[in-house]
This record gives structure tokens, C-alpha cells and sequence, in this order.
């Protein structure tokens, strides 16, 4: 039997839950220019792990402390939102802010931040 593997992060880990199949790519890594980071660009983004557990997105990756995002938050902010671009595509996103920011950027070892899809937004047409 095949496991089916669902991506919440894209370019990151995979997660086999059935419960992870509606936040498949639902975040992405970019850059400080606001690209979204694939692992060719940085194949260190497959260290990091990501779990769905108890309303959150888990992060862990060896040297780091977990993290934990929840998962379905009212995206009502606009400070927050931003344009990233997902190869020719500019997608509208969510940005998860300073902490997080920090975590990726530290164990990625470059500047970037995590963000999520805004929901509002249609479907991203990944390269």
C-alpha cells in the first residue's frame, strides 16, 4: 500500500495524516526579496520536520526547540499580509512573523521568513 505524504511546508518535510491533506502547501519559505525558497535553492529545507498535532503546525530540526503554529487562524491583519512570488506568480500571503522568521532563519543559516497562503487566495501554480 502506498503512503500518501502531504506537504504543509512546500520544499519541507512530508506528513502521511489524512488530516494534513487541507494544509498541503499551505505555507512556503521566501526570501528577504520575497521568493519562495525551494530545495534547490536551499536543500537544508527537507531537515526540517513538520508534524500536524493538536491544532498546530509542529516544526522540529536538530539544533532547534519545536515549534508550534496553530493552524487555522481568523487572517483578519493586514499589516501582515504581503506579495511573495511563487515562480512567475504572485501569490498573497499571511506572514507568521518574528519568531517564526527567526527560527527558519536561524537554522537555514540565511534570511527568510515562513508565510501562509491567505485563504482568500485561489490556487498557486507551483513551478
Amino acid at each position: 500500500m502506498n503512503t500518501v505524504l502531504y506537504f504543509p511546508i512546500a520544499s519541507c518535510s512530508g506528513v502521511s495524516k489524512p488530516e494534513a491533506a487541507q494544509y498541503d502547501k499551505r505555507w512556503l519559505v521566501v526570501d528577504e526579496s520575497g521568493n519562495w525558497l525551494s530545495q534547490d535553492d536551499c536543500d537544508k529545507l527537507a531537515e526540517i520536520q513538520v508534524d500536524i498535532s493538536m491544532g498546530c503546525l509542529v516544526m522540529r530540526a536538530d539544533g532547534m526547540l519545536r515549534l508550534d503554529i496553530p493552524l487555522d487562524v481568523l487572517e483578519d491583519d493586514d499589516s501582515v499580509r504581503r506579495q511573495v512570488m511563487v515562480g512567475r506568480q504572485q501569490v498573497d500571503v499571511v506572514d507568521e512573523g518574528e519568531l517564526v522568521a527567526t527560527w527558519v532563519s536561524t537554522f537555514l543559516n540565511r534570511s527568510c521568513r515562513l508565510v501562509k497562503v491567505h485563504p482568500e487566495f485561489g490556487p498557486v501554480l507551483w513551478p
